[in-house]
């Protein structure tokens, strides 16, 4: 896969420093719902982190407030599964991390902007790519 073509034209860089590859279109994500984890001044959250989902962290954010099980179809959102990728927000993911629950990244599709709250090496740590 490779990054939209408004990815590339505004240079978003992956954590690796490479062009931001796409997370998922199927379930498709990211903050624009443009299958990117790319990000902007209107997403307060960092929907920068490229995630398989887990049980174990679907459990830890829906205990956190944050339930992403449940099909939202008024937000386009269509609950997630294990195994899917999503565009998660950096804090969570860190939050996760700190929990020993946190779930594997895709750094080739993780916005280079996820570092500016999540060290790179944790990141690496949990790198599936």
């Amino acid at each position: 896969m490779i990054a939209t073509a408004s990815d590339e034209a505004a240079g978003v860089r992956n954590v690796l420093g490479g062009a931001l590859a796409p997370c998922s279109l199927e379930p498709l994500t990211g903050f624009s719902r443009n299958g990117c984890c790319s990000t902007g001044p209107e997403d307060t959250g960092s929907h920068t982190v490229c995630a398989v989902m887990t049980p174990d962290f679907l459990a830890f954010s829906k205990a956190r407030g944050n339930d992403l099980s449940t099909p939202r179809p008024e937000w386009r959102f269509p609950g997630l599964k294990a195994g899917d990728r999503w565009c998660l927000c950096a804090v969570r993911w860190l939050e996760a991390y700190e929990a020993g629950v946190a779930p594997d990244v895709y750094l080739h599709a993780t916005n280079m902007a996820a570092t500016r709250i999540v060290p790179l090496g944790a990141l690496r740590e949990r790198a599936c790519d």
